[in-house]
């Protein structure tokens, strides 16, 4: 979906939130716990902090008792933010770029950044497991390299990106289960298990970018348990 031209933006409308950059190679490995805005304003505070979001098990987001984080890479970021936003038990998220070397990537200069979805759920009703195996039937086909369905370019490789021991025991049972899958055809499961690093939120236009109506103005019902097909443009 690369030809959408689009211009840097400040999340939430708060260019304060965008203004630093980093002087140095390498982002930042600090964590910070979820706090009670929304996520996409923690997250864009977050990024200008150069620091990683965390689940904070006593927060409570729409009165969800046990609110968990996690962030998945499965291509172009549009589907899979409305898969995920259908799952009954995710709270909110938001869709931007991570897992790369420099600072504040935008849509149109994402540098060597994947697209991804931050995700706030309950897990009192929905568990990692069960959303990795959401990502991994978005994905289709994860033995591909660079590349989810039409989409190629390191931007669309796919991964799983955990913030907790626990959380990457769960990622990789779950790449585990899928590499099982895929045994017989002889091919391997490309999708990365790596540390979650700063997640910098996508351009306005592109959170719930199905569910407003995509590239032809068709908006797709992003109500839970929704199993419409999904149209990736729009």
């Amino acid at each position: 979906h690369r030809p959408l031209a689009v211009a840097a933006f400040a999340p939430g409308g708060r260019p304060d939130l965008y203004v630093r950059a980093h002087a140095r190679s390498e982002l930042p490995r600090r964590r910070r716990p979820l706090t009670a805005s929304s996520l996409l304003q923690d997250a864009a505070a977050a990024a200008t902090a150069g620091e990683v979001m965390v689940a904070s098990p006593s927060l409570a987001v729409d009165g969800a008792s046990h609110p968990a984080l996690a962030t998945f890479a499965g291509g172009c970021f549009w589907g899979l933010q409305l898969a995920l936003d259908r799952e009954p038990g995710v709270l909110e998220t938001v869709v931007g770029y991570t897992q790369g070397g420099t600072a504040f990537p935008t849509y149109a200069d994402i540098g060597d950044h994947t697209e991804a979805v931050l995700v706030a759920f309950d897990e009192d009703v929905v568990g990692f497991s069960r959303l990795a195996s959401l990502f991994f039937d978005v994905v289709g086909d994860p033995t591909q390299l660079n590349r989810v369905g039409s989409d190629r370019g390191t931007q669309y490789r796919t991964g799983m990106y955990y913030t907790s021991p626990a959380q990457e025991s769960e990622a990789r049972a779950a790449f585990d289960l899928e590499a099982a899958a895929w045994r017989t055809s002889g091919r391997k499961v490309m999708t990365e298990v790596l540390p979650a690093q700063v997640f910098y939120p996508a351009e306005a236009e592109h959170q719930k970018y199905l569910e407003n109506g995509g590239r032809f103005g068709r908006a797709q019902d992003p109500a839970k348990g929704c199993r419409d097909p999904i149209r990736c443009y729009g």
